[in-house]
């Protein structure tokens, strides 16, 4: 069966945020600063190359090559990295959490989306070099929504080092505890060439690397290295000496806040039903230390950490500020500025709730005189197997319907394949005929008598529904077995009614298909079709 393409709006899975900006509606037109179109990146490689510094490609490139010192990257993605020190080079990125084992297997559709924009950037312009960039969340502190993965319907959990999580940045926390979640993951697997290939990506990730952020380097590096994808760690002083002046300007001048406080006010104005992904703080810098990860305020005039007793005067903490620069850690709001600021790039790749939050930075990034990147919508998709592409035929199910919600879609199915008519909307339409008889009735008699013709409708109406929805269950009962392949299929393809993409790891589908995996991603993700794909393999 070839791919299939459904919208976005009508899977019911995105955003209303989402499904306009896709849609390119002019009222979110303010909060972007170029559509991603092939066309349109041609101003947005002018702007960038104009603001972007010679310096600060230099650092990127010895920072990068630091990094990569306990790995063997391939000749592509080296070349890549030496090619960021001239001036037409730039970047399409896509950033990500530290999950367990890659976590959901969206995480493959981010990267491979980023490759295949690369790709087709390339063609178009040709007179410059594109690297595609993976962003690794190090700094983050969230360990419970990283600390897993779901395969064949099981839950494969690290407790994290010592059985506890940690406070501080996750890309430090050591690797101890993992053996545990290996030998578990290990009997589930079995055997096969793809079982084994699993099994020793998982070990000499995470039982041969000291640290989170290393084990994550190695695992995305052996996906997807010989597609020349760079991967970086933003927790590098060198990198972040390039954004003392902006952390200076965040921590004494508090304009962030300001700024996208007033955006997120007009996108509430724009349509009330957008959903506002973050909210700014007074100053959005956290602070770092070992096992330390917490939000810098401003007290009576002195700066302190958070619910400790770390503090100092607005002297002591620009001093420490240039002194310790990695000590100091972008959230959300600001991640993204420090990100546009060290890398020559061109486009952010990412979810529906991540494009909502860089919706509200435009006017930001423009206090800071740093170009806005595009915003592009990672690539979705559905991957099902013959066998089960095979049974869907059988039982005259497409693609689309499955996207209903579990009762929605039971309901459906159940009408169309009954042998009686389960669809009372003629009776209900005679009903109301009726009835307007009667209220001509009561107005040209007594037009008290309208209260009680309209509840007896009510009553009668209701008594339709109440023995429609009873035939609807019985005939469920007497197509139990047809109910129960239907409802077994949709549960194979969005496990706990949630999209496959959000839920399974990719280790389901490669024990499968092995290496052909990533080669059909490659092939059948376009990054600018937006539209959600349906993979058959």
């Amino acid at each position: 069966m070839p791919t299939q393409y459904i919208s976005f709006k009508e899977t019911g899975y995105f955003s209303n945020l989402i499904c306009d900006y896709l849609a390119q509606d002019p009222k979110l037109t303010p909060f972007y600063n170029r559509y991603p179109t092939l066309e349109n990146f041609k101003l947005q490689l002018e702007e960038k190359k104009k603001s972007f510094p010679k310096k600060n490609r230099d650092v990127l490139v010895k920072s990068l090559q630091e990094q990569y010192n306990t790995l063997k990257p391939s000749a592509k993605t080296v070349q890549h990295i030496n090619s960021l020190t001239e001036e037409n080079t730039f970047t399409v990125v896509t950033g990500h959490q530290l999950n367990l084992f890659t976590g959901p297997l969206y995480f493959l559709y981010k990267i491979v989306s980023t490759i295949n924009l690369a790709k087709k950037l390339q063609e178009q312009y040709p007179e410059n070099t594109f690297v595609p960039v993976y962003w690794m969340a190090t700094e983050d502190h969230d360990f419970d929504e990283i600390n897993f993965f779901n395969f064949r319907g099981k839950k494969f959990q690290w407790q994290g080092p010592n059985s506890e999580g940690s406070g501080g940045a996750v890309g430090e926390l050591p690797t101890n505890g993992l053996e545990n979640v290996f030998e578990l993951f290990k009997k589930e697997l079995g055997i096969g060439e793809n079982a084994e290939t699993l099994k020793k990506w998982f070990q000499d990730a995470y039982l041969n690397h000291d640290n989170l952020t290393n084990a994550t380097r190695f695992l995305a590096d052996k996906l997807f290295g010989e597609n020349g994808l760079v991967i970086i760690d933003g927790a590098d002083k060198n990198l972040k000496q390039l954004f003392v002046p902006f952390m200076e300007k965040e921590l004494f001048e508090q304009e962030s806040q300001k700024a996208v406080s007033e955006t997120i006010e007009k996108l509430n104005h724009a349509d009330a039903s957008y959903k506002i992904q973050v909210n700014p703080r007074d100053i959005n810098l956290f602070y770092l230390k070992k096992g330390l990860r917490e939000r810098i305020v401003e007290v009576d005039g002195r700066y302190q950490v958070f619910e400790t007793d770390i503090s100092w005067s607005k002297e002591e903490l620009k001093k420490h500020l240039e002194e310790y620069p990695e000590r100091f850690s972008p959230n959300v709001m600001t991640r993204p500025l420090y990100q546009e600021v060290i890398l020559p790039n061109l486009c952010y790749i990412g979810g529906g709730g991540e494009l909502a939050y860089w919706l509200e930075l435009k006017e930001f990034f423009k206090q800071n005189s740093i170009p806005f990147p595009m915003l592009l919508l990672r690539n979705s998709a559905l991957v099902a197997t013959e066998k089960q592409a095979k049974k869907l035929e059988k039982l005259n199910i497409s693609f689309q319907q499955l996207f209903l919600k579990r009762a929605s879609f039971i309901n459906k199915k159940v009408r169309e394949i009954s042998d009686i008519d389960i669809n009372f909307n003629k009776q209900k339409e005679h009903l109301v005929k009726q009835f307007e008889e009667m209220y001509r009735l009561a107005e040209l008699t007594d037009k008290s008598f309208l209260g009680a013709v309209k509840a007896q409708e009510v009553k009668q109406l209701k008594g339709l529904e109440h023995l429609e929805k009873r035939l609807l269950k019985a005939q469920k009962k007497k197509l139990s077995d047809q109910v129960s392949r239907m409802t077994d299929l949709q549960n194979e393809l969005f496990p706990n009614e949630s999209l496959q993409e959000r839920t399974d790891n990719f280790a389901n589908l490669y024990d499968e298909f092995g290496d052909k995996l990533i080669k059909t991603l490659l092939s059948e993700l376009d990054p600018l079709k937006q539209e959600f794909v349906v993979i058959t393999m």
